[in-house]
């Protein structure tokens, strides 16, 4: 009888244990399933995170790198991706990646310090990031690196901004040389008119007809030169100040202007018994703009043509044609030309290449180009030159072609 009982109680308690394996068996598989499901659901979490956040990161303007502890780059956005071209930037150090070391000093240091580090580099154009595409000449970046918060192990530990501040740096140069070079192009013949008054007032020279005149003529000559100026800086000041957008913009027939051009020069063009060709496959070629600022850019193109080659018998042509949706003009002459090295710098306030003339000429105020320059942007065109010295100089104007426009009365 005992012996039945015990065995009806392991048997009781073997199927109790079965059941309780089989449950806890049922248990696991549920706990793995809920695993399993979650590790799916958080995977899942976390690529629509980090593509939301690339989304987010390739929206940005400016490049942006994630890097880590081993300064090796994990990600880029679109941003820096265009900005780099055709190099590969994922798994690649920085020190690679860059062309020019000093654009990873900023990042180096915060890897090193574990503080946040910003730079401005300011590059040649062949050092630019931008590689070949760079064509703006001297080019300035600001690279910004700071440590993230808590980074997960494995992930990156800093991230690097790198800002495009080349306009800002370049019209901050421009503003220093105009500065610069205002202050002197006005002191020089200030200087020379108050020495040739103590002169006047001060050796009874007034006194003396003959010299009172000449003195009185050369005073002449630097007082118009900085009437010049005066009047040069404050076209380009209008030019850049906004009021461009008030431009008296109405069609006009440009065979007129350059007439009315023409006619203001006709004294130099005799005087260097210069040739002037009017290219024109139509005569009545209607302009729609501010004809004030048109005539000032052909009269500056076609005065410096001349100033430029003070020889006689120079050739200079005037052409104006529409071939598409764009107006074309240009200005050539078959003068001395520009050297090359010249070329990128002529649009530049004050920059001269009159290294021919003569000490005691009376010079150009200089701006005449930057005044060219600036008034066909404001019309919103574009202006290049070629020069091939000895054979042709050309600059050729380039401007959008107006529609449903009235023609001139």
């Amino acid at each position: 009888m005992i012996s039945k009982i015990f065995i009806l109680s392991a048997t009781a308690a073997l199927l109790i244990l079965l059941v309780l394996n089989r449950r806890l068996r049922r248990a696991r598989k549920l706990s793995d399933d809920a695993l399993n499901t979650w590790k799916i659901q958080s995977g899942q979490e976390l690529n629509q995170a980090r593509h939301d956040r690339n989304r987010f990161l390739d929206a940005l303007g400016d490049a942006f790198l994630l890097v880590d502890s081993d300064a090796n780059i994990r990600f880029a956005n679109r941003a820096s991706r265009t900005l780099f071209g055709s190099r590969e930037l994922l798994d690649r150090p920085v020190r690679e990646a860059f062309l020019d070391p000093r654009l990873a000093q900023a990042l180096l240091k915060c890897l090193e310090t574990g503080e946040p580090a910003q730079s401005l580099v300011v590059l040649p154009q062949q050092n630019s990031p931008r590689g070949d595409l760079e064509t703006r000449g001297v080019n300035a970046w600001i690279i910004d690196a700071a440590n993230l918060p808590h980074p997960f192990p494995g992930e990156p530990t800093t991230r690097v901004i790198i800002r495009d501040v080349t306009a800002e740096h370049q019209l901050e140069q421009v503003r220093k040389d105009f500065d610069a070079n205002a202050s002197h192009e006005l002191r020089t013949p200030l200087a020379i008119i108050n020495g040739y008054l103590e002169n006047l007032l001060d050796d009874d020279m007034i006194e003396e007809p003959m010299m009172a005149r000449r003195f009185l003529t050369i005073m002449r000559k630097h007082t118009d030169r900085i009437s010049h100026i005066v009047e040069d800086m404050l076209v380009i000041s209008r030019l850049e100040s906004g009021e461009a957008n008030l431009l008296k913009v109405e069609p006009f027939r440009f065979h007129s202007c350059i007439n009315d051009v023409l006619e203001r020069l006709e004294s130099v063009v005799r005087n260097q018994k210069a040739v002037i060709h009017v290219a024109m496959p139509d005569p009545d070629l209607v302009l729609h703009g501010d004809r004030f600022y048109w005539t000032q850019v052909l009269f500056n193109l076609v005065e410096n043509a001349l100033k430029q080659n003070p020889r006689d018998g120079l050739h200079v042509i005037i052409g104006c044609e529409s071939i598409g949706e764009k107006i074309h003009i240009w200005v050539s002459d078959d003068g001395v030309g520009i050297p090359s090295a010249d070329l990128p710098h002529i649009f530049r306030r004050f920059f001269r290449v009159e290294k021919h003339h003569s000490q005691q000429e009376i010079k150009g105020t200089g701006l005449g180009l930057s005044i060219v320059k600036r008034a066909v942007e404001a019309h919103g065109g574009q202006i290049g030159v070629t020069s091939v010295p000895g054979s042709e100089t050309k600059f050729l104007i380039s401007i959008p072609t107006a529609r449903h426009a009235e023609a001139p009365i």
